[in-house]
Parts: structure tokens; C-alpha cells; sequence
């Protein structure tokens, strides 16, 4: 008999320098919804952000403790693109990010599989903003 395993990620740690501001970033510039904000004592925090309505995989917040964890903040990924969000609707997020200040590495692209563009969150840190092929 065969049983079925189901498994998804579900959370990514996401190393920032201070709690509120990522939330206020992640909440304004990017239009994200705060899941969960829950008091763990000792100034610790479990910050739960995502993308409304997603299905997908949300962020940890999660605040540097101590030195060596501040030092990534913003390079968590040695300066690759660290996360890819999707969308629907590229030219309403695209221009909604750049109002709220959003810096772009390059203008807008075709590629094979969707429009993307790469930005910067607050930290440094690389995204793609894509709209898949058929979204």
C-alpha cells in the first residue's frame, strides 16, 4: 500500500535589522499582508508577512541577534536573486513598487517564460518581480 506524502515550504527565514521597518516595507511597498505579529518575550517577535491571497511560501521575519546575522542582512544570498514573486498583473505592481520607492537594477524584460524586472528591498537584497506566461 502506498502512502501519500504531501510536503510544501512553507516559511522562509528572512534575516532584517528591525522588525517594523521590514513590516512597514514589506506592507507598503510591496502590498504584502502581516499573517501573524506575535509577542515571544525578550524583544523577539514572530512576524509572519506574505503576499495577499497567496498559496505560496511566506516570510519569517526574522531580526538579527547578533553580529554575524546583522552582517547579512541585505546579502543573504551573496548578491544573487534571493526571491522571485509573481503576480498577475505586472505593469500594476511594477508602478505601484516604484511609487512607493521601490529601486530597479534594470527596466523591464521579456524573457522566454514571463516580464520580469529585479529590485532591491529595503536591505539590498535581490528580487524578481515576474508575470509568468499566461498569468
Amino acid at each position: 500500500m502506498s502512502v501519500s506524502v504531501t510536503q510544501s515550504i512553507a516559511l522562509l527565514s528572512f534575516v532584517v535589522r528591525d522588525y517594523d521597518e521590514a513590516i512597514a516595507f514589506f506592507t507598503h511597498a510591496l502590498r504584502f499582508s502581516v499573517v501573524e505579529d506575535t509577542p515571544l518575550g525578550a524583544g523577539k517577535r514572530w512576524v509572519v508577512v506574505a503576499p495577499p491571497e497567496s498559496q505560496g511560501a511566506a516570510l519569517l521575519l526574522a531580526q538579527a541577534a547578533t553580529p554575524e546575522q546583522l552582517a547579512h542582512v541585505g546579502n543573504q544570498t551573496g548578491g544573487r536573486v534571493f526571491l522571485f514573486l509573481h503576480t498577475n498583473d505586472f505593469w500594476r505592481d511594477y508602478h505601484a513598487m516604484q511609487a512607493h520607492g521601490v529601486k530597479f537594477a534594470e527596466e523591464p524584460r521579456l524573457e522566454p517564460y514571463g516580464r520580469v524586472v529585479v529590485f532591491f528591498d529595503l536591505y539590498g537584497n535581490k528580487w524578481d518581480l515576474v508575470q509568468p506566461n499566461g498569468a
